[in-house]
């Protein structure tokens, strides 16, 4: 089947439809998860898949499964998938490739007629992005069981609203246990959010890792006090303290090889120009895909938290609330076994954010795909990538989906 391809044109048109849901001037995508443009984008994504053959589930995180009938139903079916959601400043790609690459790989199949050996599935996983409800992967975390179903249900975001209450809203509240579909593989396509593809000069990465995360809200809790009147040696400035962990989270990225540091959010109080801040809640998120390191880096961060909390008399309360593991690709193989028979350039990658398929790894073999984007940019509107990068992913991941489906049945 090595002629058989997927519709470039027809993927790039079903990208931008998609893209209009949050559309921004900007040119990029604000898809908040369970708002009504995700919705939207849900919706679409049912529709073309049943026009498509499938039939079409959704489970109580809100996980979508688009099922297309093999040749033997009883065998672990080959699913792929990603998100819908994205950042308030996102792009057009992020996530929503890897789900409209899948859409378009199912349109191939369904008007050439062809019957895979197994079932295929379609996934659409909820909050994928961490934006609006926390943390991150929360569908596919809920589904391999890494989250309890209740605990995320009752997750609000910053206006108070509550996790189920939206899914009820949007009509993807569904009645189907997580984690109880019957799969042999899964395969993630996605945009690579970095620049070693574009540098290398090269069409498919084939993903082997996937980078470890640590997540914190970390509160600094000092003494609000007037600018004026106190003196510097009498102050508990919650902000400079603030200051100098934020710089060593940026010093503890560098001391190692493939290290990570980021601060991406904070919050002031009282946040008045002349009142010296008395409380200050920021994030941290560290990354590395070796857990030894990652473990070390985590013990610096918060060995420096307790010693500055000390030395200047305040309060530093450090809270790990999410830990991603380093993950293995088992089904790797299939990806560059594809790779090659199709005769694109491709070179062997690590995943540096998080993905939904590194979840699935906990429960079945799993592989991702990657392609280029512009400059390595994501998480912006600004992020880019061609017609034919995308292409040539959907068709790696046609042509693994179909060779792990022939691997399954062959036993």
């Amino acid at each position: 089947m090595l002629d058989l391809n997927v519709n470039g044109e027809r993927l790039w048109q079903s990208l931008m439809e998609m893209a209009q849901f949050g559309a921004t001037e900007k040119g990029g995508c604000n898809r908040l998860a369970l708002t009504d443009n995700d919705k939207k984008a849900r919706d679409l994504f049912v529709a073309w898949c049943e026009t498509a053959g499938c039939t079409v589930s959704v489970d109580k995180m809100g996980n979508i499964f688009a099922r297309r009938p093999g040749k033997n139903n009883d065998l672990p079916a080959v699913g792929t998938g990603s998100h819908l959601d994205t950042q308030p400043t996102g792009g057009k790609f992020d996530g929503v490739f890897g789900v409209l690459a899948g859409v378009e790989v199912l349109r191939t199949l369904h008007e050439n007629n062809i019957e895979t050996e197994t079932a295929l599935e379609f996934s659409v996983w909820t909050n994928e992005e961490g934006s609006r409800f926390q943390p991150a992967m929360q569908g596919s975390g809920v589904y391999v069981g890494r989250f309890d179903l209740e605990t995320e249900w009752n997750k609000t975001d910053v206006n108070g609203i509550r996790l189920k209450d939206e899914l009820e809203r949007i009509g993807y509240l569904g009645d189907e246990e997580p984690g109880s579909r019957n799969l042999g593989a899964f395969f993630e396509t996605h945009i690579e959010q970095g620049p070693i593809l574009e540098d290398e000069d090269k069409t498919i990465g084939i993903v082997r890792l996937g980078q470890g995360i640590r997540w914190y809200n970390i509160t600094v809790r000092g003494q609000e006090s007037h600018s004026g009147t106190t003196p510097m040696h009498l102050r508990k400035d919650s902000m400079v303290a603030s200051a100098k962990v934020v710089t060593e989270i940026e010093e503890i990225a560098h001391r190692f090889e493939n290290g990570l540091g980021t601060v991406g959010f904070m919050q002031v109080y009282p946040n008045s120009r002349n009142t010296i801040p008395g409380e200050i809640t920021f994030s941290a998120d560290l990354r590395n895909p070796n857990p030894q390191v990652l473990e070390e880096m985590h013990n610096q961060l918060t060995g420096f938290c307790d010693k500055l909390a000390g030395e200047r008399g305040l309060e530093i309360e450090v809270d790990h609330f999410w830990y991603f593991a380093p993950v293995e690709f088992n089904a790797s193989d299939d990806v560059k076994a594809a790779t090659e028979k199709l005769g694109y350039s491709h070179m062997d990658i690590y995943a540096g954010a998080g993905h939904d398929a590194c979840y699935m790894a906990d429960l079945v073999p799993s592989g991702m795909i990657f392609t280029p984007c512009e400059n390595g940019i994501s998480h912006n509107e600004i992020e880019n990538t061609t017609p034919e990068q995308c292409e040539a992913g959907a068709n790696v991941l046609l042509h693994t989906m179909l060779e792990a489906s022939a691997r399954i049945a062959r036993g």
